[in-house]
């Protein structure tokens, strides 16, 4: 195959107008949903105070129409990038995010002639207008993308039996590995574990086809994935089946932040697992070798080599961050040791075995600077839950951090996690860039680059990378002062 034959598509002229008709029918689902949590929150006449009344219906009606203007605006955005529509609902949930910082912190203070403080106690009191806000962004995302004209098809394609027993055998297998590793630290965290995860995974493959991936992306989707559900199940579900309305008071998420760890973690592992799954049966009964994984980078030793070096950059990075918190003496105790020499030593090793892994993971997937940051970001934050939080306390045989108390008092270490993630990610990208910088003559190892860097950013990565952020930003919120 050629260069010419795999370049990249030449872009269609966007209209102006093009998917806003869309976008505000999706929107108003969106808005009808958050209004009903509103309604059960009591909150509808808080909106109505932009229209200086306390009326509840007044309130609906304005959020009725906020909502169609910003799902507009979503159609409009996922038109323009041309995002396909399987690879949706990441971008609703970030855009609902997005949202909550500018209208609920910023625009409603404004225009309600209220002080717009960008506080902690202002932002613990909008917690529930997080969440309406990412049910919002859900709801729109999902509902756009039914308008969309491959919608149907799209649909069709998730329902495959399959792909929904692959999931729901990832399911099993994660659920049953959680509850053997770290059951007996959780108590009765994991109780509700086996059942929950079945849901999580035959819910997998309904909201993202089994189009292969990369393990590295997957997990990154996974753990965003294990989010919305801690959303869905943890918040929603289990108050309203217990008391029969919502409860979203900062109070009672923190209360149940204790659940977010093995949520984040089930999310991870099944993705990643329903992706190997996947490979295997390509492995075993796909005989077209076009239809199978191809991984697109450097090799072998070399991949060690820049996962190592660029683990050592990220941890000298983080290991500033455990000085200045004095934690190095704790790092030190994995081993047995004692001191912040040889926490040091200790911390930096392991800062490079998780560069190897990144660097095996995440082969070939950082395009350029940016990418670099998000996919190393995004896997730093995924680290702070399954080490930091997780595997750190395990092996200091004390009990697990997944209390709100716990992940409040651990935020240095989500600094310096994310903050290792991102240098890892950039440095790593500008290695495997000096190795085959793409600028060279045309090939067709650069040009499927170039086709398999525009499949990135029409898909979820960059929201993925933007919602990570964004979680990593509202947890601290979500538990400080409990």
């Amino acid at each position: 195959m050629t260069a010419e034959a795999v370049r990249e598509p030449v872009r269609e002229p966007v209209f102006p107008g093009r998917g806003a008709p869309a976008g505000a029918f999706a929107g108003a689902a969106g808005g009808l949903v958050w209004g009903a949590a509103m309604l059960s929150l009591g909150t509808l006449p808080d909106v109505a105070v932009l229209a200086g009344s306390s009326a509840p219906w007044l309130g609906f009606v304005l959020n009725m129409a906020i909502a169609v203007t910003v799902g507009a605006g979503f159609g409009l955005l996922a038109a323009h990038q041309r995002i396909r529509s399987s690879e949706l609902l990441f971008w609703g949930l970030a855009y609902g995010v997005f949202w909550w910082f500018l209208g609920t912190l910023t625009l409603l203070p404004l225009l309600s002639g209220t002080p717009m403080t960008w506080s902690l106690d202002a932002a613990q009191a909008a917690v529930p207008s997080l969440l309406g806000h990412l049910y919002y962004g859900a709801v729109t995302a999902v509902g756009f993308a039914l308008l969309q004209r491959d919608g149907g098809s799209v649909a069709r394609d998730h329902l495959r039996p399959r792909t929904l027993l692959r999931g729901l055998l990832a399911a099993v297998i994660v659920g049953g590995l959680l509850v053997l590793a770290f059951g007996a630290g959780a108590g009765a965290r994991l109780g509700w574990l086996p059942a929950v995860a079945v849901c999580m995974g035959v819910g997998y493959p309904l909201l993202f086809t089994g189009r292969a991936e990369g393990t590295g992306p997957a997990i990154v989707r996974g753990t965003a994935y294990g989010f919305l559900w801690w959303v869905v199940a943890g918040l929603t579900l289990t108050p309203l089946l217990d008391d029969g309305g919502l409860d979203w008071s900062q109070p009672a998420v923190a209360d149940a932040a204790t659940r977010l760890p093995p949520y984040l973690l089930a999310g991870a592992g099944i993705a990643a697992v329903f992706g190997w799954l996947g490979s295997l049966a390509r492995a075993l009964f796909v005989d077209d070798v076009r239809l199978r994984n191809r991984a697109i980078g450097t090799r072998g030793l070399r991949v060690v080599g820049y996962g190592a070096l660029s683990g050592l950059v990220g941890g000298i990075l983080f290991g500033l961050v455990w000085g200045a918190v004095d934690v190095l003496t704790t790092v030190a105790k994995l081993v047995g040791a004692g001191g912040d020499v040889a926490g040091w030593i200790v911390h930096l090793l392991i800062a490079q075995g998780i560069g190897v892994s990144y660097a095996l993971l995440f082969r070939g997937r950082g395009y350029d600077l940016v990418s670099g940051v998000g996919w190393g970001l995004s896997y730093g934050f995924f680290w702070w839950v399954f080490g930091g939080l997780t595997l750190m306390p395990a092996v200091l045989d004390v009990p697990l951090w997944w209390t709100a108390p716990t992940i409040a008092a651990d935020f240095a270490s989500l600094i310096g996690h994310l903050a290792y993630g991102g240098a890892l990610g950039a440095v790593h990208a500008w290695l495997e860039h000096r190795e085959n910088p793409w600028w060279l003559a045309r090939s067709d190892l650069e040009a499927a680059r170039a086709t398999a860097r525009r499949e990135q950013v029409l898909g979820s990565a960059p929201a993925l990378w933007i919602l990570t952020a964004l979680i990593a930003l509202t947890i601290p919120v979500m538990v400080a002062g409990t």
